[in-house]
């Protein structure tokens, strides 16, 4: 939590830009500690800033990207032409945390999905981030109507 009588930063959150390549990469290895794969390539932030079915956030505060996420519209064939969000790749910076970073992003999320039709936003938090589930609960998640299991494919990213 940040001290009582700290100054809130002025919060922005929009589409992530080639220029954010770095930080956010940074932010990735902040959330994947070791995964020597992490790459962000400038071609693809430029195919997603573009992209009416992918959404890649960037949180600002006074200015500079202090947060990142990742929301992708899917289709769904249960409820006629409504799709669903799925989000990702949701980190804030450690000493962001408790300014309303991760609020502002997951705002911005939840706008964009609603917008979008979405029946419902699903995402996948990695078991250790126990503060992270704590606060997805506080912004209506429920962790415990459903279980996500995850196979790792194609992860070599030399090619």
């Amino acid at each position: 939590m940040r001290p009582h009588n700290a100054r809130m930063p002025n919060l922005h959150v929009r589409r992530a830009r080639a220029d954010d390549i770095a930080t956010v990469e940074s932010l990735y290895r902040l959330l994947v500690p070791g995964d020597m794969n992490i790459r962000i390539d400038a071609r693809r932030v430029c195919e997603l800033e573009d992209n009416p079915e992918n959404f890649l956030f960037v949180l600002e505060a006074d200015g500079v990207v202090r947060g990142t996420a990742f929301l992708t519209i899917c289709l769904d064939p249960m409820y006629g032409f409504l799709p669903y969000g799925v989000v990702e790749n949701v980190i804030v910076e450690p000493t962001m945390r408790g300014a309303g970073g991760g609020r502002a992003l997951m705002e911005a999320i939840e706008k964009t999905a609603r917008a979008k039709r979405c029946t419902k936003i699903m995402l996948l938090s990695s078991t250790t981030r126990t503060d992270a589930h704590a606060f997805f609960v506080r912004l209506g998640f429920d962790g415990e109507k459903k279980r996500g299991f995850v196979r790792y494919l194609n992860r070599d990213t030399t090619s």
